[in-house]
């Protein structure tokens, strides 16, 4: 099992980011995610003027940053950016860091981010339709050393080339969301890392991966996929806490099976997860800067996965 941080970018300062960022690279972790949102989610009028790091802005300066840690943005808003842009500025990244890059994209969703800066925020459809397109374009500028044209509804390339392009292996494209029609029909044809997101109100139950996961296997049937060529990731709000009334308030906040407890209780869940598939768990809840919930977690949780006796 590997293990990263979804370090929050909102409502902070780059400094706590900073700390948060050194001291991974320090540690046992193994990737570093940063959000895309332009608007802290969940603002109210006053509270948008609350710092918001721009994702990709933020990821590239820590590649600079680090040495060891994979690269991510959990994730892209796929209508923020054209997609062959996005894919250009991956290449960059990923060469930059020596192959270090994920390229993580959603259809988007919150529509104030939209309204405020000028964004067309069209149908769930249409999102679902451009997230589709930008996926399949860029996993071929990715995979192809020789110009790309590509005639879509929404997005064209003539002769577009990706240079620089991936350092070593193809930049992996992890598609955001577990939507059971489109979303991961999407991730079948043309991802390769699926994360489910416990943010999203789905709850962290096994259950409820184990139903996604056969979704998803169903749609690689028909698009002619092997489903164990994606990676499967979990983005985990993680509350390692004894205080019954804080488990509580999680729970209901986030759903069933959401994971907040004592130190047993989330090494078991974690432990489920792993014997059902899951390579990688983000965590997600440890506040940009604060080092001492950081070290917390690697001495309670992660080191257990580096050492099996420490359980």
């Amino acid at each position: 099992m590997q293990f990263g941080v979804q370090v929050n970018v909102y409502r902070t300062g780059w400094d706590a980011v900073r700390a948060s960022v050194d001291a991974m690279e320090a540690g046992p972790w193994d990737s570093l995610w940063f959000a895309d949102h332009f608007i802290p989610p969940g603002a109210d009028q006053e509270q948008e003027a609350l710092t918001a790091f721009e994702g990709l802005t933020g990821i590239a300066m820590a590649a600079g940053m680090t040495r060891k840690l994979r690269l991510g943005n959990l994730v892209l808003g796929n209508t923020y950016r054209n997609p062959a842009h996005v894919a250009k500025i991956a290449g960059t990244i990923d060469t930059m860091s020596g192959g270090r890059f994920t390229l993580a994209i959603g259809a988007g969703w919150y529509e104030r981010e939209h309204a405020a800066y000028g964004w067309a925020f069209p149908s769930m459809k249409e999102r679902q339709d451009r997230l589709e397109e930008a996926c399949e374009l860029i996993r071929l500028l990715i995979r192809n050393d020789h110009p790309v044209d590509y005639r879509g509804q929404y997005y064209q390339l003539d002769q577009a080339r990706l240079s620089p392009g991936s350092h070593g292996e193809p930049i992996p494209i992890m598609v955001g969301g577990t939507g059971e029609k489109r979303t991961l029909r999407t991730l079948a044809r043309y991802g390769d890392v699926m994360n489910l997101d416990g943010w999203a109100g789905g709850g962290m139950a096994l259950e409820y991966y184990q139903h996604k996961a056969g979704v998803l296997e169903r749609h690689c049937e028909d698009a002619d996929r092997d489903p164990a060529e994606i990676r499967r990731t979990l983005l985990m709000p993680c509350y390692l806490t004894e205080d019954k009334a804080l488990i509580e308030r999680v729970v209901k906040s986030l759903g069933p099976g959401s994971v907040a407890g004592p130190r047993q209780y989330v090494i078991d869940r974690i432990g489920e997860f792993a014997n059902a598939g899951i390579a990688e768990i983000i965590f997600g809840g440890i506040p940009s800067g604060d080092l001492d919930r950081l070290h917390q977690f690697e001495e309670e949780i992660v080191s257990v996965y580096q050492d099996p006796a420490a359980s």
